[in-house]
């Protein structure tokens, strides 16, 4: 059994339920690229590959999910999302860019924070992660808003 895993059911254990437990995935995905871009920064090429591989299995469990679920146009959005964020992360491993490792971070921590608005019933969060999918499908785009910064420790 491997450690998402056994995180995953841990986690479930303690009651973190649906959207909790997406909360703490992305926790769990955002601190994965931290640590690989930290990795990569410091020339430790076998712990940026250990890091980037369990985001990588993250992102599989994550994807499983949204291809379970009911469909819609959202679960679509997050397929999609999940699927290019994969691309991005092979590109910064062949890159060796700490630069696009904490780009995809920044997406993780604001898709966690809609979520996490979600689980505390925030009325606008559902239009909130819409929206927050739709301006980020694009990695090209420069900048990122101010609100949201790489300085997140997993």
């Amino acid at each position: 059994m491997g450690s998402t895993e056994l995180f995953y059911r841990k986690t479930t254990a303690e009651g973190a339920g649906g959207l909790g437990l997406l909360v703490a995935l992305y926790d769990t995905l955002a601190g994965n690229l931290r640590r690989a871009a930290d990795a990569e920064r410091s020339n430790n090429l076998e712990k940026r590959c250990l890091e980037v591989n369990h985001a990588l299995l993250v992102i599989g469990y994550l994807e499983d999910a949204m291809e379970q679920a009911s469909g819609g146009e959202l679960a679509e959005q997050l397929v999609g999302l999940y699927s290019a964020m994969r691309r991005k992360l092979i590109e910064a491993q062949a890159k060796r860019s700490p630069e696009i490792l904490e780009q995809q971070m920044e997406r993780v921590l604001c898709l966690r924070e809609t979520w996490q608005k979600m689980e505390l019933s925030v009325p606008d969060a559902p239009h909130a992660l819409a929206g927050a999918i739709a301006n980020r499908e694009h990695d090209d785009t420069p900048g990122y808003p101010a609100s949201h910064s790489t300085s997140w420790l997993a």
